[in-house]
Parts: C-alpha cells; sequence; structure tokens
C-alpha cells in the first residue's frame, strides 16, 4: 500500500531520505507508545488523525461520475480479493 508522501519500496526515492526513518520503525515507535500510554493519551492523538484524513478525503472535489467510477473500481477489487483469500482457504 502506498500513500502520497511515501515512495513504493523499489522506486529510487525509497526512504533514501535520512531524516525520514523507513515506515517500519515508525510503526514499532508507535506500537510501543501506545504500550506505554494510556488510550486516554494516546487515543485522542490518534483520532484527531484520522478524523482529519477523512475530512481531507471529504474536501476533495469528486464528481458524481468519478465517485461512481472509483465505487465500482474498490467494489471489483474487493470481490477480486474475496474471491483469492476464497481460493487461498480452500487450498488450506
Amino acid at each position: 500500500m502506498s500513500d502520497s508522501r511515501t515512495p513504493e519500496e523499489d522506486s529510487a526515492e525509497a526512504d533514501d531520505d535520512p531524516e525520514r526513518p523507513p515506515r517500519y520503525e515508525q510503526v514499532i515507535r508507535w506500537a510501543e507508545y501506545i504500550n506505554e500510554q494510556p488510550p486516554e493519551v494516546w487515543g485522542p492523538q490518534q483520532n484527531a488523525i484520522v478524523n482529519g484524513q477523512i475530512e481531507s478525503a471529504q474536501a476533495v472535489d469528486v464528481s458524481a461520475e468519478d465517485r461512481k467510477r472509483i465505487r465500482e473500481f474498490a467494489d471489483e477489487t474487493l470481490r477480486a480479493e474475496g474471491e483469492t483469500d476464497e481460493k487461498n482457504h480452500n487450498e488450506e
């Protein structure tokens, strides 16, 4: 999975910036932080990040036609993943 700020793993830009630690290290730090802090501390921080992402996504001006195309693509992708999961489960 990728986001607009993080280059793909095999790209020339992947984690070459010495000021940005690899994503894995950031995930480890966050996991350690939430284990050390009570939910009352990290919960609101996490909520602020998630809410900000939702607000940003909602602020994007997408036409009804584009929204439909995106939804169809997402539904297709989820169906394909479900079929793959079923196939893998049946082979076990």
